[in-house]
């Protein structure tokens, strides 16, 4: 029984290792098992931390003795945080597309000019769901000069009374600008 318990623990470790390697990110960022709401399996899950790995056959730490634990570096900033601000103004900041059909393409061209002295950089635009995808600019918008963010809203079976947002995130104060798109959405006859 024990050497199944053993068996089973080195199973968990194994796959959370490759877990870990080849499907998370790649930030020094770490969650423990209790951030995650699971309870340890054992003392020996319990002890294990990057300076403390305990190998659960021996039962003995498993670090070379010559190896230090990872110092947690913090995430990095994001460009726009990094980067000179400048001013967006939006023609329109929300959009209602009023009473459209279930399973249709709906898209909204959102106009903005950089008002300020610096390139406007979009980092990124994002939906708060995947039926709301934007598309903006890549490359640095001049001081002066105007840009558009088009938003494609594809309800499929939603109904009803529906809101969703863009968060843009670019090098203006503050750095993310929400646009707003609602819809009433129906089933066709």
């Amino acid at each position: 029984m024990k050497e199944n318990i053993k068996l089973g623990l080195i199973g968990v470790i194994a796959l959370t290792l490759v877990i870990n390697t080849f499907f998370m990110d790649d930030s020094p960022q770490r969650v423990s098992a209790t951030e995650n709401n699971v309870a340890p399996q054992s003392n020996i899950a319990a002890n294990a931390s990057p300076g403390n790995i305990i190998n659960p056959i021996t039962n003995q730490n498993s670090l070379p003795t010559n190896a230090q634990p990872a110092e947690a570096t913090p995430p990095a900033p994001k460009l726009s945080e990094t980067r000179a601000k400048t001013n967006v103004k939006f023609a329109e900041m929300s959009h209602n597309y009023g009473t459209i059909n279930q399973d249709t393409k709906n898209t909204k061209i959102f106009k903005f000019t950089n008002t300020g002295a610096e390139p406007l950089i979009i980092e990124s635009a994002v939906g708060s769901c995947g039926c709301t995808v934007p598309k903006f600019p890549k490359e640095p918008i001049k001081p002066g000069e105007a840009g558009e963010i088009e938003v494609v809203y594809s309800p499929g079976k939603q109904q009803g009374a529906q809101t969703k947002t863009v968060t843009i995130t670019a090098n203006t104060n503050p750095i993310t600008t929400q646009l707003n798109i609602s819809a009433n959405v129906e089933v066709p006859q």
